[in-house]
């Protein structure tokens, strides 16, 4: 049976970089209207059931509520806690569960949350939270005829989905966490409101993709490899607090509507299985964007580059491919020759 997951997190796109930059704000009746526009495409796309994170604004309910499927839509049996654990547990059960793709609603760091729990299930990330490096801003009735189209074997996995990297977090030599996107060292002793804002306080930060085009830390790197990075690189880098001889001055969009400079002391590319231990404690470990990680004194924390991400969803090709394979079409339709 193609079977389909969908985890939607109500807590994304709220935090408060909405104060302190200009993020948007994704109300939870919006998530709705995105799940249900999935949920059409899905179903489109043939798949049979699908199974949800149970969550406090019941947004999969609510999304269920003016459209008749006849498709399964059930419940994951789970509690809700009402944090990143449930993101957590809900993947690690649709794994479980066999699911053939999952659709995730966040941000950076809703995927990781969701990573934390499975990285062998595909994902199919669609974008509502701050910053969305991992996640796709895409319409989610095409997200969700992708997603299906996976999901009902019409295009395989090898096909449809491409291969990410992650930084597994250790300490003490023990993985505790991992990242998709970003790990930066930030100049403090508590976790707070977790985001990140002031980057006189970051004095390093390891990265797995480094775009100039993308929001975030991901683009102090984007702008300073002007080459980019392959897919078995990272890219490592030391930061000052203002401008000095023999540092680099980058300016990049570090939050959304937030252009700042970045002073960059010394940096280097790392490949697939390197550690990079950190150079401070105490401090504080912010991963995708969010703090999460405490070092205490005399801990030592170090960064590993992999290449065991969870695979993602290309749109693109695995509708090229699903229409090329007689989907979404009643007949063959040939080209009026010239």
């Amino acid at each position: 049976m193609s079977k389909v997951g969908i985890i939607a997190n109500p807590a994304s796109g709220k935090d408060i970089r909405r104060l302190v930059a200009y993020g948007s704000v994704f109300d939870n009746q919006e998530k709705v209207n995105i799940v249900r526009r999935a949920l059409l495409g899905l179903e489109a796309a043939g798949v049979e059931e699908i199974l949800y994170m149970p969550d406090y604004y019941n947004i999969v309910p609510r999304a269920l509520d003016s459209v008749h499927l006849r498709m399964d839509v059930e419940p994951l049996d789970m509690p809700c806690e009402g944090n990143q654990n449930d993101s957590t547990r809900a993947a690690e059960l649709l794994e479980e569960g066999c699911a053939k793709c999952i659709v995730v609603l966040g941000g950076d760091g809703t995927n990781r949350a969701v990573a934390k729990g499975s990285t062998a299930v595909p994902f199919m990330p669609i974008s509502t939270g701050t910053n969305n490096v991992f996640p796709f801003m895409v319409e989610s009735t095409i997200a969700g005829l992708a997603a299906g189209f996976l999901a009902t074997g019409i295009v395989s996995v090898d096909e449809a989905t491409s291969a990410t990297k992650r930084l597994d977090i250790l300490l003490d030599g023990e993985v505790v966490d991992l990242a998709l996107i970003d790990v930066a060292l930030y100049d403090d002793i508590f976790i707070g409101a977790k985001a990140i804002w002031d980057m006189s306080k970051v004095k390093e930060i390891i990265l797995t993709q480094a775009e100039p085009s993308n929001i975030g830390l991901s683009s102090v790197g984007g702008v300073l490899l002007e080459e980019g990075l392959s897919q078995n690189q990272g890219l490592h880098m030391r930061l000052g607090s203002h401008m000095e001889e023999g540092r680099i001055e980058i300016t990049a969009p570090v939050a959304p509507g937030f252009v700042r400079s970045v002073y960059v002391d010394a940096f280097d590319v790392i490949e697939v299985g390197g550690v990079v231990e950190f150079e401070a404690a105490p401090a504080v470990l912010a991963l995708d964007g969010e703090r999460e990680v405490e070092i205490l004194p005399n801990q030592i924390a170090a960064a590993r580059l992999s290449d065991h991400g969870p695979r993602v969803v290309n749109i693109e090709k695995t509708m090229r491919l699903a229409v090329q394979r007689g989907r979404l079409k009643a007949n063959n339709i040939k080209r009026k020759e010239e």
